[in-house]
This record gives structure tokens, C-alpha cells and sequence, in this order.
């Protein structure tokens, strides 16, 4: 089984590769890659390096709160992030951070493995939520780097768990210790006969609490709503749009704030042609108009903290963003169909927070049943995301007391 997963990480590259001809995304991930090894800095070598590995932005944002504390208890430390993906690589920096290297990380060849970890020698590695790469852990074990995976979450669909899994198994089984999001994935261990493990939490709670004490206020977003309170549409796909649209065309007299995940001219020319008459941008100034459409990167979080109600893009195809991002502010949530691969979706809905809708008709008699029973809702879902705050410290504790730092 290791050759067939060794034969498909060649495979994927070379797709990869193919892509880049004509695949902006894919061209970034090759261009990212070119003479990596001759290009790597070497790290002082009395600095003890600490290596967390996202797939992109959103589980840079799950670490980040952790590496943010070890840095404030350990100054000295080396932090050191690899990205698979582009749009990490590309937006990390966004962020408050005290990462003293971002890289992207080679694929996963054995040969990759065996150098990259040669080269910076990190005392410990955090795989971030999805992320097990078989050979950079069967190589980080070699190199007696000790392995953890940080907030992971597991499912019974999961490779992991099924008949053809015992190869992913033995990787699981090479990881010294996991800090879970949820008791499903705890259980979905122990299962397999591991149980190196804690229920920790998510550390997203840490990280949008974070975000919330640090919020500066949006001048261009106070002149739009002149003291009103928005809708919120954030991270919006054509498919959110298409269900969202017809509600603010209903009601011409309330503000909402549209933050496409796409902020092309293409995405944002057909959200206008669909509100005729009716937006503005916010990189322009215009007044009386009733939809402000972002159409930077940089401004949703400072958008839902003065909204009332938000939905949330990305349930349609599976891939739902942040939902936590408008609950710090106690904004009651909606979002696509898709959202059982995201735990936080099923709890808020359990707890009557978070709405999920499949129409335009759907999404109208939901916002009006929201606003008969606002504020309890608001102030519900705003006492849950302090609820479930402090997973970081609870993590770092228990790793200090058992593994060192």
C-alpha cells in the first residue's frame, strides 16, 4: 500500500504541473515550489524549532492561537509554518502572527521528506486538523522529531476507518499525540486502538475571541450604515447569491454588507447586475444606496461586528466557511444545505443559533423567524463561543507538563 500511496503523490504532482498551464492556482503552487531546497534559509542553531503544517488559511487560523501563546511563554523559539496551499501562502501575512518562517511544504515523496526535515531539524511537528502526510510523519519519527496532530477531527467516512485503511492506520498510529476538536473523533480513535489522545476543542473559539478584542472600527462601513445595523452575506458563492438575492430585492429599506468569496470583476459586475440600482462598493463612495459590496480582502470580520444577522457562503458545495467569525459577535447564523463535515454547523443548530436553508423562500421565512426572537438568540450565541473558549491554553498546558517546550 506504501507504493500505491507513494505512486499517487507522483501522480497528483504531476496533475498538479499539468494544471499550471492554464490553472492560475496550480501555476502558483509549481511556481512556489522551484528550487525549493537551494533556497531554504538555515535557522540559528540556537533556536529550537517548532513546525506547524496547514493545508491553507483556515487551519493556519486554527494554529494560531496556540502558536501565539508558545511564542508569549516561549520567546525563543523558532516558529516555523508550511502551507500546501496557495491562498495560505498568499494571505497568511493578513494575519497578527509571530511566525519567524512560512514555506510551502514539497509534496509528500519520501526523498522530500528526508531532506526537508534534515534541513531544519524541528524539535516538534503539528499536523493541523486534515493534514497527514504518511511520509513526512514516517520521516519526522525517523529523525526522532516527536508528531502531533492539532486540532483533528475525524468522521466514520474517513480512509482511516475502512477496511482498505491499515496503511493510513500505521501513519495515525506513528503520531505521539492528538488533540481532538470533539468526542466523534476521541471515540473514532479509540476504535482503532489508539489512545494517545484529548478531547481539546476548537481552538477557533480562541482564535475569533482574538480577533474580537483586537477589532478596530471600519469608517468606510459606518458611513454605509449611518448607525443601522446589515444582513451580513459573507464568503458568498453565485449559489448563496442566487438564494440571498431575492430577499434584499423584497426589502429595499434594510442595509446588507456583501463579501463575495470571489472578488473578481466578473463575480462582483453579475452581483450588481442582479441589485440594479441598489449597491455600491466599498473602494467606492457612493451614498443612498442600500447593498455595500466588499469588494477587498480584509474588511468581513470588521463587517459582521456591525451586523444583526449573517449568512454564511459555502454550504451548497460542502466547503461552508467560518460560521464562528459573526457568532463572537452574537450574530445569529444561516448557511447552505452542506455542513455536515463541520461540527460547529450541527451544534449551533442543535442549540437553535444557526439556520440552514436550501431556498429563497427558505432563507425569507427563516430571517423573519430569527427576528421575532433576536435578542435571546444573540445573546445565547454569544455566551456559546465564550463557553467554548479555551482550548489553546488547555492544549499548551498539557503539552508543556507531558512533552516539553
Amino acid at each position: 500500500m506504501h507504493f500505491l500511496y507513494n505512486t499517487g503523490i507522483h501522480l497528483y504532482e504531476l496533475a498538479i504541473r499539468t494544471a499550471a498551464l492554464f490553472n492560475p492556482k496550480a501555476k502558483s503552487w509549481v511556481e512556489g515550489r522551484k528550487n525549493y531546497f537551494q533556497q531554504l534559509p538555515v535557522v540559528p542553531s540556537d533556536r529550537k524549532v517548532i513546525w506547524f503544517h496547514c493545508a491553507s488559511l483556515g487551519e493556519f487560523d486554527m494554529a494560531l492561537p496556540v502558536m501565539n501563546l508558545m511564542k508569549e511563554k516561549h520567546p525563543s523559539i523558532f516558529l516555523l509554518v508550511t502551507f500546501f496551499s496557495p491562498s495560505g501562502m498568499e494571505h497568511y501575512h493578513k494575519r497578527k502572527h509571530q511566525v519567524d518562517l512560512a514555506v510551502y511544504l514539497p509534496s509528500d515523496k519520501p526523498s522530500n521528506a528526508q531532506k526537508f526535515i534534515a534541513h531544519f531539524q524541528p524539535d516538534k511537528v503539528f499536523f493541523v486538523k486534515y493534514e497527514f502526510w504518511s511520509n513526512y510523519i514516517f520521516e519526522a519519527k525517523k529523525q526522532n522529531v516527536q508528531v502531533f496532530s492539532l486540532c483533528s477531527i475525524f468522521r466514520e467516512d474517513h480512509r482511516f476507518f475502512k477496511w482498505y485503511g491499515g496503511f493510513f492506520r500505521r501513519t495515525l498510529h506513528e503520531v505521539d499525540f492528538f488533540y481532538t476538536q470533539n468526542e466523534t473523533s476521541t471515540l473514532l480513535l479509540a476504535d482503532i486502538g489508539i489512545t494517545n489522545f484529548m478531547t481539546a476543542g476548537d481552538t477557533r473559539f480562541d482564535r475569533v475571541i482574538e480577533n474580537k478584542q483586537a477589532l478596530e472600527q471600519n469608517p468606510r462601513i459606518e458611513t454605509f450604515l449611518n448607525g443601522e445595523k446589515a444582513i451580513i452575506i459573507g464568503s458568498s458563492w453565485p449559489e448563496d447569491e442566487a438564494i440571498v438575492i431575492p430577499f434584499i430585492l423584497q426589502n429595499p429599506n434594510k442595509k446588507f454588507i456583501i463579501a463575495p468569496h470571489n472578488i473578481d470583476e466578473t463575480h462582483v459586475n453579475s452581483i450588481e447586475a442582479k441589485l440594479p440600482h441598489l449597491t455600491e462598493r466599498f473602494t467606492e463612495n457612493n451614498v443612498g444606496k442600500n447593498v455595500l459590496i466588499l469588494n477587498t480582502i480584509g474588511h468581513l470580520a470588521s463587517a459582521y461586528s456591525y451586523g444583526e444577522i449573517a449568512y454564511v457562503g459555502g454550504g451548497f458545495s460542502g466547503n461552508l466557511h467560518n460560521i464562528l467569525e459573526p457568532a463572537v459577535f452574537g450574530l445569529p447564523v444561516l448557511f447552505g444545505p452542506k455542513f455536515k463535515r463541520f461540527p460547529e454547523a450541527s451544534q449551533f443548530i442543535h442549540q437553535g443559533l444557526g439556520f440552514s436553508v436550501k431556498t429563497s423562500e427558505e432563507f425569507s421565512s427563516t430571517i423573519e423567524t430569527i427576528y421575532r426572537n433576536l435578542i435571546a438568540i444573540s445573546e445565547k450565541t454569544t455566551r456559546t463561543v465564550e463557553k467554548n473558549a479555551g482550548a489553546s491554553v488547555k492544549i499548551l498546558a498539557h503539552l508543556e507538563q507531558h512533552y516539553g517546550l
